[in-house]
């Protein structure tokens, strides 16, 4: 897991929080492209699902700061994303949806944009 000070978070530049979130990303989709393989009710599957969820539960909370220095309309379209993420993490935790390749492509496309 991902855990830094506040230290460490405040001194960063933007290019390595970017780096630090492309990687934070990279690894709910390598979780995700095992959990596909091994089944939506495995271990590997909670773990994937339990991770994503944390991830963007922060990103969402990031996005809605104040301090944060995106453009409005692109932090409320990741606000969404995250939001429809959270939402479809749900779906598959409780079976009403069997398919992972939306929420890997979908982080895929947005880790892919952070580099």
């Amino acid at each position: 897991m991902y855990q830094f000070t506040y230290a460490e978070v405040v001194d960063d530049s933007p290019k390595e929080m970017r780096a630090r979130e492309h990687d934070a990303l990279g690894r709910g989709v390598d979780l995700l492209e095992i959990a596909r393989k091994a089944g939506v009710k495995t271990p590997e599957a909670e773990e994937a699902l339990i991770y994503l969820r944390r991830l963007w539960a922060i990103f969402v909370d990031d996005l809605g700061s104040r301090g944060n220095d995106l453009p409005e309309d692109l932090r409320a379209q990741l606000i969404s994303i995250g939001i429809w993420i959270i939402k479809e993490v749900e779906r598959l935790r409780i079976g009403a949806t069997h398919s992972f390749d939306d929420l890997i492509e979908i982080n895929a496309i947005i880790r892919d944009g952070l580099a």
